[in-house]
């Protein structure tokens, strides 16, 4: 007889697993009714009989009353002396079930009048007692095939249903990909079409899950709305993108019955990963109900599960990209980590095997919109009440680490200020969750936090200022009490080596991995180069004096292009394009359904603000169709005025009706009136290009250079999905003034897959780098020792000064060094000062002299001057030209860049010292230089700049003939007629020549930015 590959040979396989036999075998075998132990083998669970379901109510008789009959018959027996106990307990059980959902009474249990029934017995934990541990094993599961569960229509069926003790957890539709059937489509059209959604069993949080199940694949829902449901993939991935992996010994999407479905399994997601959000007074129709994705299921398990058999001193780098629901990742691997419990007494930090791993879980976040969402998952999450403590301020977080606090969720912009009175924690174990760890995690935000929490031996308070020393490297290592855990979706070299596992090769590698390519590809982030538009600039500078002094060529060509982008009219240029394509392609369009947003990333903050008065001035010309808003931090003074976010902004109070207490209350002010219908646009310069989260934001103008990990977390922020607006990749659009699509495609390769280090950072260099600093002779070495004595004996400042002033005053004047020498010695001063710093914490040795410096030349370096030289060249140089012409031509339209999905290796830090001796400078005369820029960069129009100095006052003097010019435009104070009356001259002007002019007609009606560029040109001539 051949292999059966139908449905039911599916359904079969998944049975005998589950339960280690199945009905057609029972069948073949003649004992299809007996219900002997004997079937409880496999993973652990019960076969169910369809005979046995009640609709009405939504149980497993049979499993239900057994299970409370043999677990607690005491219970029982206080409700058996009336008639209809049964019909009590169930319409007791019905009520509350569909005003709470199954979750709550699986957690909470079910009381009938003085009766408590226990209705899940929870997974032991290593430290529970024996009691515990045979109470879990009464547990009944049991999976029911062919379930007919519609109290209207008789025949419906569901291929497959799970319960414990009687109480359904989740349903399964099977498909098999060899009857040409598959669960993506056929599956979920199923339960979207074919199912009654309005009987008990198909309610909300009646199940917890529903899941759509082919040989290949795996889909989940956690609640059904008919067409309007939303399946979300359960895969493992494969090469590092969506599906699953060829299984050697089986079907591919056998992991879900083997290892999600057993006994241990489920329990550990109803009591760690499910959760409804909202509070139990809402309607239930109205929450959500979370069921963790496979990764984030994966990797908390998975970190549990190596914190329990290696201890603490651990650290986890996880790879996660956009779109993969850190937040919850986050939440579920804090709560889980506050109730491990070693392997064994003998592992790094354990305090006995009954004891848990961790005193606390701290979760460290750079992104401000983040920490007031981890604070409610986790308080939503929680059974017990005050683990949590939400740190607003130091003095907060302090006592909440002091007093054993659970979990300490703080911001890395917060952590630093309390280090230093923070009272010694080295007895404490923690692990530190830091969500997308970068270079803050780097830097001295956490330098302050390993020396504040790390290990100190208290008996050895006389030490000399060599034991000061290491102790403070030490407490940098967090060596003993303390792991760190770090989510990002963008691992620089400097944080694979911090956080990732060394492989056998030397090499580093993330803990757990979901990538950017999986994400797309599987519909949770959006593919933000799918769409992607380059501007190149093209300039003409037009040199105003006749003298031609030399200037180095390459500084000099950096300088104009810099002068020229911030110029104003390059700023309104480009703002007429921005706003052109944002008005007329999604504003007009209605993307979004009418709430698409956009977000102009500038180069500096006066750029910002010459952007958002540009933009101003254009929609108020428009009749302010719409508003915009500003966002950086601090004061900016421009040409004498002083400008704030807020002073810029001047929100309106009337707009802002949200209160604290409103589900999804955004707390920063500017995100909040960003998230209003009434504002579209959003500058910024630096701030909110990461940890932004703004679903509705569609578009992006870049006048900014973008390289490397930047590019990818603010060229992101376009990617987060918005079903309910109808979102889609088609929708984004990138419109890019700065770079180039290669240049784009090199920073997105490392993260679109999997990223490695190839090795670690050779920190040799170290030993080459103060080598050359104390040949200089800027300091003595007895002075670093005196300096770093003091400050470690924190005696007065007063003492230090004068160390660093004499070393300062050596540098600066005595020594009569060069400028190029003071630049080079500088240079490599910081060097040092970065690369320990970053390298203090990970090396498996302590260099003490490296200790030293590095503390001694983090208060030198500010005091050393350095002139640059080439200064005031530099600003002639800018006052010598003058902007004639500015145009763009657009490079590259809707271009889809294609990213490579082989793994990426980053190579380590650079070994080799660094310094400001470069070759001969080339230094041209100005006008060379001019030239030479305008070649490079004015590749728009192909004529010589006399010709098109020529073609532009000919225009203009045709314009200034036409019988409208003086009425409609000169003397007309009407902007936006005047407006309309120039493009419709220029027009007529144009197209009364093309015959003449055929080359520069074809440009103009087939490049927006060049007519745009070419009219601004032609105003500012009128206006002479």
């Amino acid at each position: 007889m051949p292999s059966q590959t139908n449905e039911q040979a599916l359904e079969s396989s998944i049975e005998k697993k589950l339960t280690g036999s199945s009905l057609e075998e029972l069948k073949q075998e003649g004992n299809i009714q007996d219900r002997k132990e004997l079937y409880r083998s496999g993973n652990g669970y019960y076969i169910g009989y369809a005979s046995d379901f009640n609709a009405k109510y939504v149980i497993d008789e049979v499993r239900f009353w057994h299970f409370l009959e043999t677990t607690q018959p005491e219970e029982l027996a206080k409700l058996q002396k009336q008639n209809d106990w049964k019909l009590k307990i169930l319409e007791r059980f019905d009520r509350l079930v569909k005003k709470y959902g199954i979750l709550r009474l699986l957690r909470k249990g079910l009381e009938v009048d003085d009766a408590h029934f226990t209705l899940f017995y929870v997974l032991p934990l290593a430290s529970s007692s024996q009691s515990v541990k045979d109470n879990f094993d009464t547990n009944e599961f049991s999976v029911t095939r062919q379930l007919r569960y519609s109290l209207t229509n008789a025949r419906e069926e569901i291929d497959m249903v799970l319960f414990i003790n009687g109480l359904p957890f989740s349903t399964l539709e099977l498909k098999n990909h060899w009857t040409g059937q598959n669960a993506k489509v056929h599956g979920q059209n199923q339960y979207k079409f074919k199912r009654d959604i309005t009987q008990p069993l198909l309610n909300f949080g009646r199940c917890m899950v529903h899941f759509a199940v082919d040989t290949d694949e795996v889909y989940m829902t956690t609640k059904l709305d008919g067409a309007g449901t939303f399946f979300l993939p359960f895969n493992l991935g494969n090469n590092h993108g969506k599906g699953n992996p060829p299984n050697p010994f089986g079907h591919k999407t056998t992991y879900l019955w083997d290892e999600v479905l057993t006994r241990e399994s489920i329990a550990n997601i109803i009591q760690h990963f499910v959760r409804l959000d909202g509070s139990e007074k809402d309607n239930l129709n109205k929450r959500t109900l979370f069921f963790p994705r496979y990764h984030q299921m994966n990797v908390v398990r998975r970190i549990i599960a190596d914190a329990s058999k290696k201890g603490v001193g651990q650290n986890y780098l996880i790879q996660h990209s956009a779109g993969s629901g850190k937040s919850n990742s986050i939440t579920w691997a804090a709560y889980q980590l506050i109730e491990t419990y070693p392997e064994n007494d003998s592992i790094p930090g354990s305090k006995g095997a009954s004891n848990p791993l961790f005193d606390s879980v701290i979760v460290v976040t750079d992104r401000r919109l983040l920490d007031k969402q981890l604070r409610e998952n986790i308080k939503e999450f929680s059974e017990v009440k005050n683990i949590v403590a939400p740190a607003y301020s130091s003095k907060e977080l302090k006592e909440s680490l002091e007093s054993g606090k659970r979990i300490i969720i703080t911001t890395i912009q917060k952590f630093p200020f309390i280090i230093d009175g923070i009272a010694d924690l080295s007895d404490k174990r923690f692990a530190v969750i830091i969500d997308e760890a970068h270079s803050s995690q780097s830097g001295s935000a956490a330098d302050n936090m390993n020396r504040a929490m790390g290990k100190v031996n208290v008996e050895e308070d006389d030490n000399d200022v060599q034991d000061k020393i290491v102790q403070a490297m030490q407490s940098r290592k967090m060596r003993g009490n303390a792991s760190y855990l770090a989510f990002t979706a963008t691992p620089k070299s400097i944080t694979l080596e911090k956080f990732g596992v060394k492989q056998d090769d030397g090499s580093f590698k993330p803990f757990h991995l979901y990538s950017m390519k999986q994400a797309i590809e599987e519909g949770f982030i959006l593919d933000v180069l799918a769409n992607y538009t380059t501007y190149k600039s093209y300039y003409e500078i037009e040199k105003s004096i006749e003298d031609n002094p030399l200037f180095d060529t390459n500084k000099a060509q950096k300088k104009l292009r810099a002068y020229v982008e911030r110029h104003k009219e390059t700023i309104a240029s480009k703002s007429e394009i921005m706003l052109d394509h944002f008005i007329t392609k999604i504003v007009n369009t209605k993307k979004l359904k009418g709430k698409a947003k956009a977000m102009v990333v500038t180069q500096s903050i006066e750029s910002a603000i010459q952007y958002y008065f540009a933009i101003k001035n254009i929609l108020k010309d428009k009749g302010n169709p719409f508003q915009i808003a500003i966002a950086f931090s601090g004061k900016k003074t421009i040409e004498g005025i002083e400008y704030t976010e807020d002073s810029l902004n001047d929100f309106p109070s009337h707009l802002d009706t949200a209160k604290a207490s409103d589900p999804g209350y955004i707390s920063d002010k500017i995100a909040r009136y960003f998230n209003m219908d009434e504002y579209r646009v959003l500058v910024v310069a630096n701030k909110y290009l990461t940890g932004f989260d703004q679903p509705k934001l569609t578009a992006m103008y870049v006048d900014k250079k973008l390289q490397d990990v930047l590019a990818v977390q603010a060229l992101s922020r376009l990617n987060r999905a918005a079903d309910k607006l109808g979102k889609k990749t088609e929708d984004l659009f990138v419109l890019d003034f700065f770079n180039s699509v290669d240049e784009i495609k090199t920073s997105f390769d490392p993260f679109y897959t999997a990223t490695s280090l190839s090795s670690a950072t050779d920190v040799n260099v170290l030993h080459e780098i103060k080598g050359v600093l104390d040949e200089v002779g800027v300091y003595e070495w007895y002075e670093v020792e005196d300096f770093v004595t003091k400050y470690f004996d924190k005696v007065d400042a007063q003492l230090l000064s004068p160390i660093i002033d004499i070393a300062a005053e050596r540098f600066n004047n005595g020594l009569e060094l060069e400028d190029a020498d003071k630049a080079d010695f500088k240079i490599k001063a910081k060097q040092f000062v970065k690369i320990y710093g970053q390298m203090a914490a990970i090396l498996p040795y302590e260099v003490l002299n490296w200790e030293k410096l590095f503390w001694f030349l983090k208060f030198l370096i500010p005091k050393l001057v350095v002139v640059d030289a080439d200064a005031n060249a530099f600003d002639e140089l800018l006052d010598s030209v003058d902007l004639s012409t500015y145009g763009l031509e657009r490079v590259k339209l809707n271009e889809s860049i294609g990213l490579d999905d082989s793994e990426t290796e980053l190579d380590p830090q650079n070994p080799n010292p660094r310094g400001a001796h470069g070759g001969d400078k080339e230094e041209d005369p100005l006008d060379l230089i001019i030239n030479s820029f305008n070649e490079k960069w004015f590749q728009g129009w192909e004529i010589t700049p006399e010709e098109q100095r020529e073609k532009f006052v000919k225009l203009a003097k045709n314009m200034q003939t036409h019988p409208d010019f003086q009425a409609k435009y000169a003397k007309n104070a009407d902007k936006q007629n005047r407006s309309i009356a120039f493009d419709k001259i220029f027009f007529d002007v144009i197209t009364r020549d093309r015959k003449n002019e055929l080359d520069l007609y074809k440009k103009l009606s087939q490049d927006d930015a060049f007519r745009i560029a070419m009219q601004d040109t032609l105003k500012r001539i009128l206006s002479v």
